[in-house]
């Protein structure tokens, strides 16, 4: 079957054939037709098998009648993440181009001045996350009361975000004879319900069983150690060693983990970006193009780029931790083998990550095989730079507590400090010279010392020895005075503010 026979308009039949398609997927054979005939549908499908374009063509063809009013969108496409919202965009601009249509993006990160302007324009199409969106409903600017269409995409992963109960508000907002459509990789029962509340007698479309995987990927596990630095040396060694590796994506579970895995590949000389959710947008969309251009071969990502992110050629996907949830390894490893292409899947298991590996393997049916080669993890690695840096600073307190006059010893001592001691050594020969003076030529009252033996009286503090900083704690205050801040010559104080205090008795 071509796209010619799914009802779709002439303006989008030459947009499509511009792009070089010429047989719609399993999902968009079967959705095309309803979304046209105006019913509601829940489909259900894995990644890659192209659910965007399922409903952007044929809506497309219903908005090419009508017009668009002032800050009422006439359809409303709803995105868990700014990047898959920025991703159906470019989906409209693409098919799209012959068409006269206002599309507007209300994602976070871009100021409202610029969204507001665009909704006052009047809006064909609507592509939005779920609080931006309720944002500009509360300030006023956006009225819902004229959606024809609502699409809600990755509903499964609006779940993991917390977003239903602002879906929830969001569909009060709309009217109610509205069409909706509705797709998600996976069906929890959280969706089940969801589905069943704002969808009126769907065509369900399911072409391929919830959380099951690509065929077209190879998926391989790695035991790794219990310590950071032998996971990340760990990894090193699966990407030199990697085949036909073009290009990859490196999963972890935190943002913090993100940037620490991202300096340390850096810093070993690899070209790589980074991509988690504190990013600003600027930074995220120019991390997620340079990738897309191959200029950088390597993306450490957080799951914001798990989910519905279109990046054809990706040739590998590394789990540097296992997801906690198992539907979210069917999600990252769907970010490789798209399209009838070919990928790999590595995931590194530490001890830890035994139960969520095994749970992996019991939603997706089949079980992991080991990674072919040698990938042993030898604990006692000698790595200096890859150790934790809180160990070496526990490692270098010990040994500034227990040996610091060695330390001194070995590391020079800083100018200050220097400076300090040729000062003191000056005063003492000062000191000895005037002793050998008789005692009128000193001056003989208490009061009367001269400044040079009152500088020598006057206690110098020792230099601190250098401490390396913890991670993730403020340094404690030193109850000690800061000697850098004092002068280091006091010769310009009087001699009996120097001179010690003597209690008489």
């Amino acid at each position: 079957m071509s796209f010619s026979n799914l009802g779709l308009s002439d303006k989008v039949l030459a947009a499509v054939a511009a792009t070089g398609y010429t047989t719609p997927t399993p999902i968009q054979e079967q959705a095309i037709p309803h979304v046209l005939a105006r019913r509601d549908v829940l489909g259900i499908a894995q990644t890659g098998t192209g659910k965007t374009a399922a409903f952007v063509l044929p809506m497309l063809t219903l908005l090419e009648k009508g017009r668009a009013r002032a800050r009422m969108p006439r359809t409303l496409i709803l995105e868990p993440t700014r990047e898959l919202a920025a991703q159906v965009k470019e989906n409209f601009d693409k098919y799209g181009a012959g068409q006269k249509l206002n599309v507007a993006l209300l994602i976070g990160g871009v100021s409202f001045g610029d969204q507001d302007s665009k909704l006052t324009r009047g809006v064909d199409v609507l592509i939005a996350t779920p609080g931006r969106l309720l944002d500009h409903t509360e300030r006023g600017g956006l009225l819902l009361t004229g959606v024809e269409l609502l699409v809600i995409d990755e509903a499964d992963r609006m779940l993991d975000m917390g977003f239903i109960p602002d879906i929830e508000r969001i569909c009060k907002l709309v009217p109610f004879t509205r069409q909706t459509l509705f797709f998600t990789a996976t069906m929890p029962p959280e969706i089940s319900r969801i589905s069943e509340t704002f969808l009126h007698n769907p065509e369900r479309i399911e072409v391929s069983k919830p959380a099951t995987t690509a065929t077209g990927v190879s998926q391989f596990k790695v035991a790794g150690g219990r310590e950071a630095h032998e996971k990340r040396e760990l990894l090193r060694r699966l990407l030199r060693d990697a085949k036909d590796l073009n290009n990859a994506i490196i999963f972890c579970n935190r943002k913090r983990e993100v940037a620490i895995v991202h300096k340390s590949l850096q810093k070993h000389g690899f070209s790589v970006g980074a991509l988690h959710g504190d990013m600003d947008q600027s930074a995220r969309t120019a991390a997620l193009d340079q990738f897309r251009r191959g200029e950088i071969p390597l993306l450490v990502a957080s799951d914001v780029a798990a989910r519905g992110l279109d990046i054809p050629a990706v040739s590998h996907v590394f789990n540097y931790d296992v997801p906690h949830h198992a539907d979210d390894y069917v999600h990252r490893i769907g970010r490789t083998g798209r399209a009838g292409r070919n990928g790999t899947a590595i995931s590194i298991v530490s001890p830890l990550d035994n139960k969520s590996i095994a749970a992996i393997e019991r939603l997706i049916g089949k079980t992991i095989p080991p990674a072919e080669g040698d990938y042993t993890v030898h604990s006692d690695s000698s790595e200096e730079g890859e150790r934790p840096r809180e160990h070496r600073a526990r490692e270098g307190s010990r040994e500034g507590s227990r040996g610091g006059r060695k330390r001194r010893e070995r590391e020079p001592r800083p100018a200050k400090a220097q400076a300090k001691e040729h000062v003191k050594e000056h005063a003492k020969e000062n000191t000895r010279s005037a002793e050998r003076e008789p005692r009128h030529a000193r001056g003989g009252s208490r009061g009367g010392r001269p400044q040079a033996e009152a500088a020598a009286v006057a206690p110098t503090a020792p230099a601190q020895p250098s401490r390396v900083p913890s991670i993730g704690r403020p340094e404690p205050r030193r109850a000690q005075r800061d000697v850098e801040s004092e002068p280091g010559d006091h010769s310009h104080l009087p001699a009996f503010l120097l001179r010690p205090v003597r209690a008489r008795v």
